[in-house]
């Protein structure tokens, strides 16, 4: 079971005036990226899969 159909849709970027928040911004976004693309990339496991639909199945 993918996350990410269970995952909201991305809202649009926002443009701002000012310029320099702009440069910053994408700096940080391609630094994250960068960083953990590889990790979020990853399958979660499946005993991880299974402890949550376990809560879901209690919690109904």
């Amino acid at each position: 079971m993918p996350l990410k159909e269970n995952c909201p849709p991305r809202q649009p970027e926002k443009k701002s005036k000012n310029g320099s928040n702009d440069a910053f911004e994408l700096w940080l976004k391609r630094g994250l990226h960068q960083l953990f693309d590889d990790v979020a990339n990853e399958p979660v496991p499946d005993e991880l899969l299974r402890l949550i639909e376990n809560d879901r199945e209690r919690k109904k």
